[in-house]
């Protein structure tokens, strides 16, 4: 263990909980503990949106798929960011008109109250997935750097975020986000620049031939799988609360739209670079039989003190931003939904004190999650099954529909849901079932759901059906017998 990275894990933590606990000291109600009373910007809501967005499979991952499989890694994480949030510009408007509800509250209003609890069940499942995925990462990267065991290092990473969480909220989230950004911008910037030094174009292209990778600046290589992974986390981010709460917490329309675009930018740009990175790593890592990521042995015997300790404090950055983002949209649903909290309620002191307590519920549930699962992409992507296959196509359907459709909108989640749920136990080894695994098995719950909403709404109209033709008949006049 080198003394440098314990240094800046510290350096790193006090500056993270300065920016947390920089917070009011009373929040007036829960709108202003979740949503930081609807008032931001579009630079928070882009930088939050960035660092919500790049967490460890935007680093770790991506970077590993790059120096394997070459360009075509841009469509495990990269792609599908960018095309979810040109996909939210055109929904900010109805978003951010939502106000304080949250998805739940929109599945009720369009489907009723049976939508509400299965709703709520599937985005907590999600976020505590989601936020598990980050904590397996920060496990697994700390250890290596801090000679800590692999649950000491989740449970110091996990503590330092529910903390700030717990006591700041939503705001503690945007400004530990502010800093973060540009904490990645740095390091990803000084990735780049030493691998630069290091490595060049013509010995990347050099060793991809001798090592038989045909495809490696192809970047429609391997579509098949790649575009299957990628469909799966752009129907997951679509619906997912993490982006709508930053679209509901914005000033107004306008800003939550320049907000989203500005993201949408950055991310493009930001992902183009760690796939390059990546692939710049061929050549100094020709022959791979480590089992941990390359920028972690990058980190530890080649980037030097300096360059290795602000690179270290990247990816704790895109580990923990991601994670804050999760555990604090889920408790924002879990709360929020519990409580049914309406703007009439006196105070709100309870409605504060229960978001805390749904914090630390949520945080939890993730860290026992994250002793099950060992592999970040497959976890992230479990997480994404869920909203993929039982909430995309109620939850957007939901948002632009005019009349009551409870039928559709409960099949539909009970279908697509029921099968994320069923291929999630079978992954973890709860029920080893003959499954397909993701991301093959999502056109399957996708299927599932669909033909869910399909069937739901058919039986639907013929009741609107039966119930018009009951009506006429009442109405028709009574038969002269005379």
């Amino acid at each position: 263990m080198k003394p440098e990275f314990p240094l800046a894990f510290l350096l790193y933590l006090g500056l993270l909980l300065a920016a947390g606990l920089l917070f009011p000291k009373r929040f007036r109600d829960f709108e202003s503990f979740f949503l930081a009373s609807r008032r931001l910007g579009a630079p928070r809501i882009a930088f939050s949106l960035c660092a919500a967005w790049i967490g460890a499979a935007s680093l770790l991952v991506s970077t590993d798929q790059a120096c394997r499989e070459g360009l075509s890694a841009y469509w495990i994480i990269g792609l599908p960011a960018v095309l979810t949030l040109l996909l939210l510009l055109p929904l900010a408007g109805a978003i951010r008109d939502l106000g304080g509800s949250t998805i739940s509250d929109v599945m009720e209003a369009r489907y009723g109250r049976a939508a509400r609890p299965v709703t709520t069940a599937l985005i907590v499942w999600y976020m505590v997935v989601l936020a598990a995925s980050q904590m397996v990462a920060a496990g697994d990267f700390l250890k290596v750097f801090l000679g800590t065991s692999y649950l000491t290092s989740l449970a110091v990473a996990a503590g330092a975020v529910l903390i700030y969480l717990g006591a700041g909220g939503f705001l503690s989230v945007v400004r530990t986000h502010a800093l973060q950004f540009f904490l990645l911008l740095a390091g990803i910037a000084g990735l780049t620049v030493s691998l630069g030094l290091r490595s060049s174009w013509s010995e990347v292209a050099a060793l991809a031939g001798r090592q038989g990778k045909a495809g490696y600046f192809n970047a429609f290589a391997h579509a098949d799988r790649n575009a299957l992974i990628a469909l799966s986390f752009v129907l997951a981010w679509t619906i997912s609360p993490i982006a709508w709460q930053r679209i509901q917490a914005a000033r107004t329309v306008a800003s939550a739209r320049r907000g989203v675009g500005a993201a949408a930018l950055f991310l493009a740009l930001f992902y183009a670079g760690i796939v390059l990175a990546g692939m710049l790593f061929l050549p100094l890592f020709p022959s791979r039989r480590s089992a941990n990521p390359v920028v972690s042995d990058y980190i530890a015997f080649r980037a030097g003190p300096a360059m290795g300790g602000l690179i270290f404090v990247a990816v704790l950055a895109a580990i923990l931003s991601t994670m804050a983002a999760a555990l604090n949209t889920g408790a924002f649903s879990l709360s929020r939904d519990l409580l049914r909290y309406r703007r009439r309620e006196a105070g709100g002191a309870p409605s504060v004190a229960l978001g805390r307590a749904a914090t630390l519920l949520v945080g939890g549930a993730a860290f026992l999650a994250a002793t099950r699962f060992e592999d970040i992409l497959t976890t992230q992507g479990l997480a994404s099954k869920i909203m993929a296959e039982g909430l995309f196509i109620p939850g957007l359907a939901a948002v632009f529909m005019k009349k009551r459709a409870p039928l559709a909108g409960l099949l539909s989640l009970l279908s697509g849901g029921g099968y994320a749920a069923v291929c999630f136990f079978s992954e973890s080894g709860v029920l080893p079932l003959p499954l397909p695994p993701w991301p093959r098995s999502l056109p399957v719950g996708l299927a599932l759901g669909t033909g869910g909403f399909i069937l739901g709404s058919a039986l639907e109209a013929l009741k609107r059906t039966r119930r018009l033709r009951d009506s006429r008949l009442d109405i028709s006049p009574p038969i002269d017998k005379s």
